[in-house]
């Protein structure tokens, strides 16, 4: 009974399958792999719209203020409403730039992002593309992330599409090295670039109780942390959003972008950031295996996609909590480098933290410094 909730889709796939049997073995494979492609993006598109109403929901709660709360329950609806906005808004194109490369530019970069998620293992047999070289092809594909990012730029005729363009592929080039590197090591240990055989090299369990998980040994954890940033990097994400540059470059690339344009821009970057959780799930947290032997009998799917929403919310968690703080840690960091490192330099650290959190209590709240948080507006 067991094996069957967990293997629910693969057999739904093979009694779809078993209607074609008569049928040639390539147009089976088509079919096979259009199944793959629709079951992708019904399941992320879902998702999509579901976390950018929830990121939305989070973030007012934790800044003190209203979120989507007008369409549908508790504004459940909002993603759709934002859809049809975007469809009937007029699609603006400008009079000198490229048209061809401007349309193809928020369609590669969609392409990207769904192709590499093809290859990371979703559960017990739930591979949709099963590739020898899957983490190579993951990064292989990724790459052209950048080329679609100057296209948009390029494609713009437009200075400040171009100068964001520039800023935008320099910061994902410059972390793209780091985020190959820390790969390095799980490939090297397992002995390949399956991300199935990946998942298998940490499916034990240590006295059936803790897992071995590359996250739970010391290279693997500071893999996972240098990792985990770069994709923050690599997903456009809070604090290094910075190639947008609203108050200097306007909207980067996507400057001379409106209409569903910009929206499928929105969704590969959302797109892009469950590609990189998932693919952080596959390398470190041991994929679809539960947290313990006594909790296999639930299914495989079900832990992996636990695994993902966890990071996902800590993507979310980061975008609030990092501002207005973010400048502050790195003031910080630069006094408690020049201050010697030693308890001099902790001291004046996070004495600077402590003014501006002081700073900021007073200012937030004119009645009581270190006032309790009230929820007046949140939901």
């Amino acid at each position: 009974m067991i094996k069957s909730i967990d293997q629910v889709f693969v057999n739904a796939k093979h009694w779809l399958l078993s209607w074609l049997a008569g049928w040639p073995n390539w147009a089976t494979q088509v079919v096979s792999s259009l199944i793959n492609i629709l079951a992708l993006l019904a399941v992320f598109l879902t998702l999509f719209a579901l976390l950018s109403v929830l990121e939305r929901k989070i973030l007012a709660r934790i800044q003190n203020r209203y979120g989507p709360n007008r369409v549908g329950p508790f504004g459940l609806f909002q993603p759709i409403a934002d859809g049809i906005k975007m469809l009937i808004k007029e699609d603006i194109v400008p009079v000198r730039a490229d048209k061809i490369v401007h349309f193809l530019a928020p369609v590669l970069i969609a392409a990207v992002a769904i192709l590499t998620l093809g290859v990371i293992p979703y559960g017990r047999n739930m591979t949709p593309f099963t590739i020898d070289c899957g983490i190579l092809f993951f990064f292989a594909v990724g790459s052209a992330t950048e080329l679609a990012v100057f296209m948009a730029g390029w494609g713009s005729n437009n200075k400040f599409s171009m100068l964001g363009a520039m800023r935008a592929i320099a910061q994902m080039i410059s972390y793209e090295l780091p985020l190959i590197i820390t790969v390095l090591p799980v490939v090297m240990v397992v002995g390949s670039l399956t991300a199935d055989r990946i998942v298998a090299a940490q499916a034990d369990y240590t006295y059936g109780v803790v897992p071995r998980w590359f996250a739970f040994t010391p290279w693997g954890l500071a893999a996972f942390i240098l990792f985990f940033i770069s994709g923050l990097v690599e997903s456009n994400r809070t604090p290094f959003d910075v190639p947008e540059g609203e108050s200097e470059i306007v909207a980067g690339h996507m400057t001379e972008y409106s209409g569903f344009k910009y929206a499928t821009f929105f969704m590969a970057e959302y797109l892009g950031m469950f590609a990189i959780s998932g693919l952080a799930v596959t390398l470190f947290l041991g994929g679809w295996h539960a947290p313990a032997h006594a909790l296999e009998f639930i299914p495989s799917y079900v832990w992996f996609f636990a695994k993902l929403s966890a990071l996902l919310l800590v993507y979310v968690w980061v975008r609030g909590f990092m501002l207005p703080m973010a400048f502050t840690c790195i003031v910080a960091a630069a006094v408690w480098h020049y201050a010697g490192r030693g308890l001099r330099g902790w001291l004046w650290s996070l004495l600077v933290i402590a003014i501006v959190y002081s700073g900021l209590s007073i200012l937030l709240d004119t009645k009581r410094k270190f006032a309790p948080r009230v929820y007046r507006f949140a939901e």
